[in-house]
């Protein structure tokens, strides 16, 4: 087995970007996720409310982010010293703003007055300790630092499927190829170059699922969640690809060896 590709998501619900490699910190890959939008409340909006975010892409350069809005540009988006409080999920956290700008092209965009929030180092938000062990930081990821996806069961769902989807859909973070579908649900961990993962829970999927990437245009036939639905539904939602916790610095890279680990124990 082996890494078949890497994505990393500087803008939650953003359109993200096809990477050769990914650094990683302690919230998991570098970059990833530490921008967010929020409403007036200060509460979280995703693809599930406005699929249109999809069309949104965004660029990673220096450490410099930027999105790029249709028909509007590419704008950069920069930490302002004004702080607000930012929920994602049950969480809330102190976010600094973005500067001016950006966030108004975006909200006319959407035509919906949004912000952009940025989540800083001295800002702590963990994941659910029962799954990731106590105190593991996590950007505003929804609930864990990685997403693993198995190619395999790409394929095997596309067979199922009268229009194939991409791995866009599913936003993994680490593509994994050489194995059978659906293997990744008895993997306790693997090992990707030098770094362990901890595979902590399978992913329930949402509506984002049915998001054409390049459109932002949900299906009306909600596919492929409703095919998934037939045959991966679960107590806690309907699966796809597992969450997962690093212990190590990486880097991780495209072509890295995957090998699965047996112990998969958060120490």
């Amino acid at each position: 087995m082996q890494v078949d590709s890497l994505f990393v998501y500087p803008v939650k619900s953003l359109a993200g970007i096809s990477v050769t490699s990914l650094t990683l910190d302690v919230r998991g890959p570098a970059y990833d996720r530490r921008w967010m939008i929020v409403d007036d409340a200060g509460c979280f909006v995703t693809q599930r409310e406005r699929p249109e975010l999809a069309r949104i892409t965004t660029a990673l350069s220096d450490g410099q982010v930027s999105i790029g809005i249709p028909g509007v540009g590419d704008h950069p988006l920069r930490v302002s010293g004004e702080r607000r409080n930012a929920r994602v999920w049950r969480d809330w956290v102190k976010a600094c703003r973005a500067e001016p700008g950006p966030a108004q092209i975006l909200s006319d965009y959407c035509g919906q007055s949004l912000d952009l929030v940025y989540m800083p180092d001295d800002s702590r938000r963990t994941a659910e300790a029962h799954y990731a062990g106590a105190g593991q930081p996590i950007g505003f990821a929804d609930g864990f630092p990685f997403l693993i996806v198995n190619r395999a069961s790409l394929d095997e769902l596309n067979r199922r499927l009268q229009r194939s989807v991409d791995i866009r859909r599913f936003r993994p973070n680490i593509v994994v190829s050489g194995a059978d579908a659906w293997a990744e649900d008895h993997w306790p961990g693997i090992i990707v170059g030098l770094v362990a993962f901890n595979l902590v829970k399978p992913c329930s999927r949402c509506l984002i699922t049915t998001v054409d990437p390049d459109s932002g245009v949900r299906a009306e036939d909600l596919q492929p969640l409703r095919t998934l639905g037939t045959y991966r539904r679960q107590p806690d939602g309907v699966m796809f690809g597992v969450n997962a916790v690093h212990q190590g610095a990486g880097p991780v890279r495209l072509g890295d060896p995957v090998i699965v680990d047996t112990r998969g124990v958060i120490e």
